[in-house]
């Protein structure tokens, strides 16, 4: 599968080691970004993707930044669809109680790339009976 990305920093994701599943995503500004406890911005990246139909870009949170300073995504994971041609931008998040810096060329979130089908959508009053029926949230106990 071949990603075509434009950069407007020259930089591009990579994968930081064989076995990762994520490419790194860096921020691209011209002066720090502040994010602030529980403030939500978009971040730029400077970076266009030309993603192949049948497939999505999942921007994911960075499990550092998560745990050492509270930061994450504000929608847990971002989808990019194949048809989106415009910059991409990292929503984040602050969850942790001091004011976070971004800088220019830091490592914000991961990029994955993945597969999907599209389902046929069958409109039915009816549906098939299964063990679990409609039990939810924590019907299996703790």
């Amino acid at each position: 599968m071949i990603l075509k990305i434009k950069s407007l920093s020259g930089k591009y994701p990579d994968y930081a080691t064989e076995g990762a599943s994520g490419m790194d995503i860096c921020a691209f500004t011209e002066e720090p970004i502040v994010l602030n406890p529980m403030e939500r911005k978009l971040i730029p990246t400077g970076l266009f993707l030309e993603i192949p139909s049948g497939y999505e870009g999942q921007l994911r949170a960075r499990s550092g930044l998560a745990i050492k300073h509270g930061i994450g995504l504000v929608n847990g994971i971002g989808t990019i669809d194949s048809d989106y041609r415009g910059e991409l931008k990292v929503a984040m998040i602050n969850f942790g109680s001091e004011a976070f810096t971004i800088n220019d060329g830091d490592r914000i979130a991961q990029l994955v790339i993945a597969e999907y089908i599209k389902a046929e959508i069958l409109a039915s009053d009816e549906l098939s009976d299964t063990e679990r029926g409609e039990g939810g949230f924590g019907h299996t106990g703790v």
